[in-house]
């Protein structure tokens, strides 16, 4: 570890802006191009301002924090607080660091944040609440707020936990950054990689008959490699996204023309 003494720039009162910021404003201009991207920019806007001066470190630093960005709302704050402490010290320096944590954290946060913030926090609660209104308890309408209130603390509580192990990380590894890098992304692409069959389904229904031999080609494909034709289809999305003039909204009207067409031919199911 490097005894390097590292001065602070960000204080807690700019912590506490990119708090606010993140609660109001993480899922406004919420889109399929970039999901979360224009809140995660509008979050850190703050800290930007305060760490780079010239209209060249802004313009890069917008076009790297307007990329795409999804994961549970309450986890955002850990990687926020995260990036801002590697910003921190290393200003732009370090893009693909940054780059990699973002987009290699934000899957398992999502997985973990989605159970615990979503699936749990929400069926606890307003089944208490529900049941209690249906009793005729006030109180029934009250149950929600208190739990909300806890997790705003929880979600201040991470943004701080984020920046000061992203500083231990920024300062005590900074040797290992890239190797760190190569670890989050690694991660990353392995949760969406397991993401994708869960997410994508297609299967492919045709049959061939000779006597009374019969093949199920979606047998046959599964037999080769289970959820062959969903990593097509991501593989296709993946390579479609790169050629020139091709976004999103272009690649959504795709699927779904590819798909009503392949459907109504039988091919796909």
């Amino acid at each position: 570890m490097t005894d390097a003494k590292v001065e602070k720039k960000v204080t807690k009162r700019d912590l506490l802006s990119v708090f606010w910021r993140t609660i109001l404003g993480l899922q406004m201009g919420w889109n399929y191009e970039k999901m979360q991207g224009l809140g995660y920019c509008f979050a850190i806007m703050p800290i930007l301002k305060k760490l780079y001066k010239s209209k060249e470190e802004m313009t890069k630093a917008l076009k790297l924090h307007l990329q795409f960005f999804n994961t549970t709302p309450a986890m955002a704050h850990l990687i926020v607080g995260a990036d801002i402490a590697i910003e921190e010290e290393y200003g732009l320096a370090n893009e693909d660091t940054i780059s990699g944590i973002k987009t290699g954290l934000m899957g398992p946060f999502a997985g973990i944040g989605d159970t615990v913030f979503v699936a749990i926090y929400r069926t606890i609660v307003f089944s208490v609440a529900s049941y209690m209104a249906l009793q005729g308890n006030v109180i029934g309408a009250l149950i929600p707020v208190i739990p909300a209130i806890a997790i705003w603390w929880v979600r201040y509580e991470f943004t701080v936990i984020g920046y000061e192990q992203g500083r231990r990380i920024a300062v005590g590894f900074a040797n290992q950054l890239k190797q760190l890098t190569e670890g989050a992304a690694i991660l990353g692409l392995t949760v969406i990689g397991g993401l994708a069959p869960a997410v994508v389904k297609a299967n492919v229904p045709l049959v061939f008959k000779s006597g009374e031999v019969e093949l199920k080609v979606q047998d046959m494909l599964n037999n080769i490699m289970p959820s062959m034709v969903p990593m097509a289809i991501v593989l296709l999305s993946y390579w479609l996204l790169g050629r020139k003039g091709f976004n999103s909204t272009k690649l959504i009207i795709f699927l779904l023309v590819l798909g009503v067409v392949l459907y109504n031919l039988k091919i796909l199911g």
